[in-house]
């Protein structure tokens, strides 16, 4: 079972072993859903208030894993490969440079779907995870 911490209490659950989770994704063909955020945004606790019950929702479980990397933080992780890093660096590595940014990625951290940049119209932004989450799931269903 993968080992994950949560984000500062935030309700999602940090990144801590992407490689554990890599393995559940592969087995189970689900994508990951990722925030990547920083201490102070506001915008980013905004994103969570649509990110945290999605990632509660059991209809999601075994299906999405859902994950927080901060860009200012140098916790450690293991990467998607196993290797050793930190937040800060796994972010500029998978280009989450803005924050909130939310994208969806592969089990080789790969995206599967136009990355979701800023708060955008608030009132459709849970519709824009859902429809990127719909996109990575097919996108996943039709590989061999």
């Amino acid at each position: 079972m993968p080992i994950a911490l949560s984000a500062a209490g935030t309700g999602l659950t940090g990144a801590l072993d992407l490689a554990g989770d890599a393995a559940a994704m592969r087995a189970a063909k689900m994508p990951m859903v990722v925030l990547f955020s920083q201490a102070g945004c506001t915008y980013c606790d905004a994103a969570r208030t649509y990110l945290v019950p999605m990632a509660q929702d059991p209809a999601n479980t075994g299906r999405t894993l859902f994950r927080q990397i901060d860009i200012d933080s140098d916790v450690p992780l293991s990467d998607f490969a196993g290797r050793k890093t930190t937040h800060r660096k796994l972010a500029r590595t998978l280009g989450g440079r803005f924050t909130p940014t939310v994208v969806v990625l592969d089990a080789d951290g790969r995206l599967l779907a136009e990355p979701i940049i800023g708060m955008r119209l608030a009132d459709f932004y849970g519709q824009y995870v859902e429809n990127a989450v719909d996109e990575a799931r097919a996108r996943l269903a039709a590989r061999p």
